[in-house]
């Protein structure tokens, strides 16, 4: 009896629910999979290049490519801004963390007193523009991660104290 019950479980549990208003159906891909992907090799290329939507995309290109002229550097004063309510986030960029889809920053400011990071994703549907103040003094700085500046007030305010704004 107990057999029977688990095979009634497994088979309802792989049915589709066609009438659900929160199962997402997404469109067909516009290119076809090649035939290396149908057999399993190179996935991760394919979905870096069908997941993100083409301004996604373009922001991956311009702002964390390695290539690219005008990429983020760490100790850049930004300003980001979110869609889900019109807020923005002004600070110093301490790290960025390239992964592709999957690609985040963390950006440190002092909000009354109070040292605040954030952590943004930059294929997130939340995330509407990045904006770069301030470049790092000296074209860059020494350091990938500039987690030091969390016990250092002092530096972290000589590098957002003189920020440009255009």
């Amino acid at each position: 009896m107990f057999a029977l019950f688990r095979g009634a479980c497994r088979s309802m549990s792989t049915a589709a629910y066609p009438f659900s208003k929160t199962a997402l159906v997404l469109p067909d891909p516009a290119e076809a999979p090649s035939a290396a992907l149908k057999l399993g090799k190179g996935l991760m290329p394919y979905l870096s290049t069908s997941l993100p939507t083409p301004e996604k995309q373009q922001l991956l290109r311009h702002f964390f490519s390695r290539r690219s002229r005008s990429q983020l550097q760490p100790g850049s004063i930004i300003t980001v801004t979110l869609d889900h309510a019109p807020t923005t986030f002004t600070g110093v960029l301490l790290a960025i963390r390239r992964r592709g889809v999957d690609t985040s920053f963390v950006v440190r400011n002092i909000v009354q007193r109070t040292g605040v990071e954030m952590q943004f994703f930059a294929n997130s549907p939340h995330l509407k523009e990045i904006k770069v103040l301030q470049r790092p003094p000296k074209g860059r700085m020494r350091r990938a991660k500039l987690y030091y500046l969390r016990d250092a007030p002092d530096k972290m305010s000589a590098l957002a104290g003189n920020i440009k704004l255009q």
